[in-house]
């Protein structure tokens, strides 16, 4: 009888270990009756630290960032974002459209491809989130003008899509870039003007020091609006158990955050694959709830893009795995819940 015994062990043992792997409804960009993301989730709400659904449920939205649309922005197209939602089953793609180095403020006509990331996204039922994405001008001051008359035709195209995320201001940088002396004021004057249109979709705001100081923004959010996060990147081989501590710092006082950045390599976007490192991170992300979303849809060859050296040149989507760079094998298996996060 022992035998008998342990052989139906074996099969319980393997039927709980298939049913502990499946994947909840809340993480499918699409679920088994075909509804999307967008359509179980409707308009997103924040529920103190967390980010919840229409019907008031706690959510983990996870996805993929493109890369400085200026270079990368052929995959901004349906193809290559409906690939990510079907293959890859992305929930919320993010279009960084760069102000600077070739970007938004030097070539006004990147914006189209932001355009072409919200239609799609439209189309296909997921979350966009609308990066502006200050990183060498520093100051979200130098563009605030720009970024209000930007964000406000945004808001009277989109707003009343329940898709859309607004992220005001990537990452502000430099030792005078301070929370109370310039992001917080950029951040008032922007919402401020997405809110005389919209007034419920989520806007996502930068913190000090390349967005890792959420500690600081949690000494003073902005109190006036709702429906406001706040963003925290990172990379794995550069930031660990130091900036985590912060972000539970951040909770502690009721900040809510959603991850807009982060990579499997160090902070340069290439010095190696860090997948050891990018699992703790996951699990802490997992843990307290926080939305994220993976840098970056790109080909350059470096180890935090999806491709490798040109792959998909054409950006037609479709990537067979001898496409994908040790990370994107990596992103692709977590978000089709095929490596299990503690």
């Amino acid at each position: 009888m022992k035998p008998m015994y342990k052989t139906i062990g074996i099969v319980l043992a393997s039927m709980l270990t298939i049913i502990s792997c499946a994947p909840d409804d809340r993480f499918l960009a699409v679920d088994k009756s075909g509804k999307t993301v967008v359509e179980r989730f409707g308009q997103l709400q924040v529920m103190g630290t967390r980010l919840g659904t229409q019907d008031g449920k706690p959510v983990q939205l996870r996805g993929m960032s493109s890369f400085g649309l200026q270079w990368a922005g052929k995959y901004a197209n349906e193809a290559v974002i409906q690939w990510l939602r079907d293959d890859w089953n992305m929930q919320v793609w993010r279009a960084a459209m760069y102000l600077t180095q070739g970007g938004y403020i030097e070539n006004p006509v990147i914006k189209e491809k932001v355009i072409s990331s919200i239609e799609a996204a439209l189309k296909l039922g997921i979350y966009v989130i609308v990066d502006w994405h200050v990183l060498s001008d520093k100051n979200p001051l130098v563009y605030k003008d720009k970024a209000i008359e930007f964000f406000t035709d945004i808001a009277q195209r989109y707003g009343t899509y329940p898709n859309i995320i607004y992220e005001i201001c990537n990452e502000p940088n430099g030792k005078d870039v301070t929370w109370q002396g310039q992001i917080k004021p950029y951040a008032e004057a922007v919402i401020g003007a997405i809110r005389a249109i919209d007034p419920d979709n989520i806007i996502i705001v930068g913190t000090p020091n390349w967005s890792q100081d959420v500690d600081v923004a949690a000494e003073d959010p902005i109190k006036d609006y709702k429906s406001i996060m706040y963003t925290l990147h990172f990379y794995a081989g550069t930031h660990g158990e130091e900036l985590r501590k912060k972000a539970e710092k951040a909770l502690a006082k009721g900040l809510p955050i959603f991850v807009t950045e982060w990579g499997t390599s160090d902070a340069s976007g290439g010095g190696g694959f860090y997948p050891d490192q990018s699992k703790v991170w996951l699990s802490f992300l997992k843990k307290h709830g926080i939305s994220w979303v993976n840098w970056s849809v790109n080909n350059k060859g470096e180890e935090s893009g999806t491709l490798v050296y040109n792959a998909d040149r054409e950006g037609k989507g479709r990537w067979q795995d001898a496409d994908l760079s040790p990370s994107g094998r990596f992103i692709r298996k977590v978000l089709r819940n095929e490596i299990r996060i503690p």
